[in-house]
This record gives structure tokens, sequence and C-alpha cells, in this order.
């Protein structure tokens, strides 16, 4: 790979990530992670860390509720997601 920047090292890729409501590309850092933890339930995930099946949304409540009504979550997580943990991702999103 030739260096493409002044200091002799090549560029660096940028990790892309699909939004399950609007299905926009965005970098991994302008996205929100939900992820489906070990024990069932469903988190947003600011590190980007923990341990789980994780899916991409932007920081709007109408992806959340895009996906929600497309059934991207569902899709993603392989689960029936319920209205109560639709409000409990509405409220950690309202809260960020």
């Amino acid at each position: 790979m030739m260096p493409d920047k002044q200091d002799g090292f090549p560029n660096k890729r940028i990790p892309l990530r699909t939004c399950i409501g609007c299905r926009t590309k965005k970098s991994k850092k302008e996205m929100l992670r939900i992820v489906h933890t070990p024990e069932g339930t469903l988190e947003t995930d600011v590190t980007g860390k923990k341990n789980g099946r994780g899916a991409y949304l932007c920081h709007e409540e109408e992806c959340l509720k895009k996906a929600a009504k497309n059934k991207g979550l569902e899709r993603s997580f392989r689960m029936k997601v319920d209205e109560e943990m639709l409000r409990s991702l509405l409220e950690q999103i309202q809260d960020e």
C-alpha cells in the first residue's frame, strides 16, 4: 500500500455502519449501537464494546421508530421486540 499522507503512513479506513431504521451509511462514531445482551435485554452501548449482538441506529428517535415499524430490530437481533423494550430504548436515546 502506497503512503498517501505527508507523514508516510497509509490512509486509515473508517468503518461504516448502516442504520437499521433509515438505512443510511455513516461512520461508526456517528452511530448509536444497540446491543442484545446475553441476559436477553436491549441496551444502548456508548463504548461499542459491550458483549452481545449489536445493531446501529442514527441518534434520532425517528430512526428507532422506523426500525420498529419495518421490523429492523427484530431482524437484526433475531428476536421479538415488545413495546416495553422499545420504550426503554427510546428513553435511553432521549437521555443521550
